[in-house]
């Protein structure tokens, strides 16, 4: 069993797959047998949760494999069972719940999950309803992190909405301090972002050897949301769904461009007029990976110099308007003016090229 798997959910398996005694489970992890219970008890009455179910039937599958192939009981023969689907490793796992506890971190978002469909979605809920969705998340990652508690589920139905739990807050912080400078996105990516010279504005005469200064940004929201409240002068939203769904489709495939085995993409090159993308060949990494990194390039060379910069900065680095501002030489207040634009083209390019929405899901 991998590591990820609390030990409750190894204790239920254990007592309800094998037949083990409640005491000599208690006796073998130090502890009175009442806890054991208690854990047992827990994780039972949670089975009414389809991702909690899902979970305890994929590992309890995995339990038989595990006794089969240790060998049949004496005076017993074998009997053939179907392999049971290859678990999560840890690594995988680490790195794809940080990517949804952020998600789920942020205002309004929710993680929908349709009976019978293998991947779900991360929704940001709005007064009128489901808004733009900000993820797609495998079901064996969504199960894990049910089986961990850390997100629960509210209404259910046909499409089951779960949030994220006070357990799932205090692994995002875990995971973060972990990570140290991953708080502010992927470091490998923004290290030469955040300490190179803004060109013209740059300062003359800085320390080269100064650590740079990182931007930061309130988990629960993006600089984008945070923009899409904001009213015009007829009391429109500033930023429409469809505007928002871009930004945040692209913020996406930027993240999952980052999970390949080895990324080299210098996206600093989109901000540089007439250069273009580096990186190891097409292909490198995994498949999903790759894909994510054409798509990001092919948006950013749509957009072209000058808007590729707010929106890389804004959508992908996460960095402030103000801040964004102030590196571009900008005037005040006029960032958001071409974020507008930049992101009226980004949704124009994702129409003509995957069509509205983005693909289907599943």
């Amino acid at each position: 069993m991998p590591g990820w798997v609390p030990h409750g959910a190894l204790h239920y398996l254990a007592h309800t797959e094998t037949g083990a005694p409640i005491r000599a489970l208690a006796r073998q992890a130090g502890c009175h047998a009442s806890t054991i219970m208690r854990q047992i008890r827990r994780i039972e009455t949670r089975r009414d949760d389809p991702l909690m179910d899902a979970a305890l039937r994929r590992l309890g599958a995995v339990r038989r494999a595990l006794d089969c192939t240790a060998g049949p009981p004496a005076g017993k023969t074998a009997t053939m069972t179907k392999p049971a689907t290859p678990l999560l490793d840890e690594d995988t796992f680490a790195a794809e719940a940080l990517r949804v506890l952020r998600r789920l971190h942020e205002t309004g978002a929710i993680l929908a999950v349709a009976e019978g469909m293998e991947k779900a979605v991360v929704l940001r809920e709005t007064d009128t309803g489901p808004g733009a969705r900000t993820a797609v998340v495998d079901s064996a990652v969504a199960q894990a992190m049910a089986l961990k508690d850390w997100i629960a589920p509210g209404s259910t139905g046909r499409v089951t909405r779960y949030h994220i739990t006070s357990a799932g807050r205090a692994a995002l912080r875990r995971m973060i301090e972990d990570q140290g400078a991953g708080a502010h996105g992927f470091a490998e990516d923004q290290t030469a972002f955040l300490g190179m010279a803004s060109g013209p504005e740059a300062e003359e005469g800085a320390d080269a050897d100064a650590v740079p200064r990182r931007g930061r940004y309130c988990l629960s929201e993006s600089p984008l949301s945070a923009l899409a409240r904001r009213r015009d002068k007829s009391g429109a939203p500033f930023l429409n769904e469809g505007l928002v769904h871009a930004g945040e489709r692209l913020r996406e495939d930027f993240e999952l461009a980052q999970m390949g085995g080895e990324v080299t993409q210098n996206w600093d090159h989109f901000l540089t007029p007439g250069a273009k993308p580096s990186g190891r060949r097409e292909g490198s990494g995994s498949m999903a990976a790759a894909e994510a990194r054409k798509r990001v390039a092919d948006a950013m060379a749509e957009l072209g110099p000058g808007l590729s910069d707010v929106v890389l900065r804004c959508c992908c680095y996460l960095e402030g308007l103000e801040t964004t501002e102030k590196r571009l030489g900008w005037s005040a207040r006029s960032g958001k003016i071409v974020l507008r634009i930049a992101l009226m083209r980004l949704k124009r390019h994702y129409d003509e090229t995957v069509g509205p929405g983005g693909p289907m899901i599943g």
